[in-house]
């Protein structure tokens, strides 16, 4: 069997935690731990490489290693604010976004990734401070996201950005050792 180079760990639903679990505290000082480390583990893996390499796509069709560094910094900058918009707001409704148009932008294709990678730093701290301070209660809040056509809690945005940034941190590394970089 040959090993699915969109998903390199599994998809979130074959994870130990997929955020459709009773609330554990365990659980959740993991998953924020995760986030908390994501920035500079996506710098060391995008450590040294050169700009033919980070022009490289992570598999056939696929997004090039650049436009996966900017990604995580659009897609988590759009979880910061889902998180306050549930923390603040009676369910409200979460603006999706066209994450493959967005990834073909100006800013992705023309811009350093040291720009997303110092943005991911900043911004981290900041939501990893909102993450630590929401109350057990808090994490059964919810969104409603219109594609999907549900409410999702909190708890189950934790357990898809703990699993996001490691998804695309693969994409990455697996990259890396399938060329020997």
């Amino acid at each position: 069997m040959s090993e699915d180079l969109r998903y390199p760990i599994g998809k979130l639903d074959e994870q130990s935690f997929t955020g459709k679990e009773a609330f554990a505290e365990d659980l959740k000082k993991t998953a924020i731990k995760e986030i908390e480390l994501l920035p500079q583990l996506i710098e060391n893996a995008v450590l040294n490489l050169d700009e033919a390499q980070l022009n490289a796509p992570y598999r056939p069709d696929g997004w090039t290693v650049k436009q996966v560094v900017h990604h995580v910094a659009d897609s988590h900058i759009n979880a910061y604010i889902r998180f306050k918009l549930g923390l603040t707001e009676n369910n409200p409704t979460i603006k999706p976004y066209e994450e493959a148009l967005w990834a073909e932008l100006s800013d992705t294709k023309n811009i350093s990734i040291n720009v997303s990678l110092t943005l991911l730093h900043t911004l981290h701290l900041r939501w990893v401070e909102v993450l630590k301070n929401i109350k057990d209660e808090e994490w059964q809040r919810t969104v409603f996201h219109p594609e999907a056509k549900k409410e999702l809690t909190l708890w189950r945005f934790l357990a898809t950005y703990s699993w996001h940034g490691k998804h695309h941190i693969a994409h990455i590394t697996k990259l890396r050792e399938r060329n020997g970089w």
